[in-house]
């Protein structure tokens, strides 16, 4: 029989008496040499004052048994051929990339490359320690970089040894004991209201003072508001059905789960979605509400637009005029502000949900309306 790893599955059986029952795969050879395999049932014990861990050790005894040994174990062979480099190419990130958004993948591709494979790249992964791990952590934090790279080294580099450990390349995790180094405390800016109602009202353009609004106001991602489409609007809320990333719409997909949750919209930011709706080439429900013609390809198209490109050229110029920094006018500072603002009309759980972070989005209707007022 050959030697094979497993651990087989222990079930309960019978109507009078419950026993615990095992099933695994037994591995012999035919009359012509080749092996072959078929599964095998043994009657481990009475259920009666034996629980279903016990039933498991006295089944992984019995395969044990059988096979001679629980099976061979991969190692990394003793060459040393293994590098940090070639399994956070060849085994992380073809095995996690699946689940990563297409921004994601390109912020954290680059982080894997330039911070961790840079440093880790040539050595051999069995080599790799806690020590070594949590001093190059340490080293970072030293030379001031922001709390973000440091958080997500950190993250990445206990993701990356333990899936080793689990692929068996690695007979331990060196990234179990590493903990994170403090970091100095990052700037988080915010508008004001004067710059915000100065910024709003030196806007003409009807379908920018609409955007604008909408990620002042409302508080999406800007993934979220540049795939908004015409049927997300209801007149009172916005549904997301999707989000954007670099002028392409991926349908269904979102950030987390509460970001398909409805976004209620307050009562002074409706009037301007409607005045847009009216004017807007194409409101059909499954159009774009905030579209830009496509280049290339997609020639003719209405694609949708990418947010830095709107920042760049239609607001941040205006910003400028004010003395507004440049710094402040992005979705992520909008996003904060709001989130910065609400605290005073609600409680931190309404700001989450209205964000569209995890939690209940009952109260933030009322939200909205005390916000209407405030502007």
């Amino acid at each position: 029989m050959a030697m094979k790893y497993q651990k087989g599955t222990v079930y309960l059986s019978g109507q009078k008496v419950k026993m615990w029952y095992g099933k695994y795969m037994v591995y012999q050879k035919n009359q012509d040499g080749k092996e072959v395999r078929s599964h095998r049932n043994v009657a481990i014990c009475p259920k009666a004052n034996t629980p279903k861990w016990k039933a498991q050790q006295i089944l992984q005894e019995v395969i044990v048994r059988e096979s001679g040994g629980p099976g061979r174990v991969h190692t990394l062979p003793p060459d040393d051929s293994v590098t940090f480099r070639w399994f956070v190419n060849q085994r992380y990130i073809p095995m996690r990339e699946g689940a990563w958004s297409p921004a994601y993948k390109k912020s954290n591709t680059y982080e894997l490359g330039h911070y961790l494979i840079s440093h880790f790249g040539d050595l051999p992964l069995r080599k790799l320690d806690a020590f070594g791990i949590q001093i190059w952590l340490n080293q970072l934090a030293a030379k001031d970089y922001s709390e973000a790279v440091v958080s997500h080294c950190f993250t990445n580099i206990r993701a990356i040894t333990r899936l080793a450990k689990k692929q068996k390349y690695l007979s331990e995790d060196p990234g179990e004991d590493v903990t994170k180094p403090q970091t100095k405390s990052v700037e988080r800016p915010v508008m004001t209201r004067e710059q915000i109602l100065s910024l709003l009202g030196a806007i003409n353009d009807v379908h920018d003072l609409c955007l604008l609004c909408v990620g002042i106001f409302c508080g999406p991602r800007a993934s979220e508001v540049m795939g908004m489409q015409w049927k997300s609007w209801n007149g009172e809320s916005l549904t997301p059905h999707g989000t954007a990333y670099e002028g392409k719409l991926y349908v269904g997909r979102f950030k987390t789960k509460q970001s398909k949750a409805p976004i209620p919209v307050p009562e002074l930011v409706r009037p301007v979605i409607e005045m847009w709706r009216q004017l807007c080439a194409d409101s059909s429900p499954e159009a774009l509400m905030f579209p830009t013609f496509g280049r290339g390809k997609r020639k003719g198209q209405a694609v949708p637009r990418w947010g830095k490109n709107f920042l760049t050229w239609s607001v941040r110029p205006i910003a400028r005029k004010l003395g507004i920094p440049d710094h402040l006018v992005t979705f992520q500072v909008m996003r904060r502000t709001l989130g910065t603002d609400m605290q005073k009309h609600g409680t931190l759980k309404d700001t989450r949900a209205y964000c569209g972070m995890p939690a209940s989005r009952q109260p933030v209707t009322c939200m909205s309306r005390r916000l209407s007022r405030v502007f």
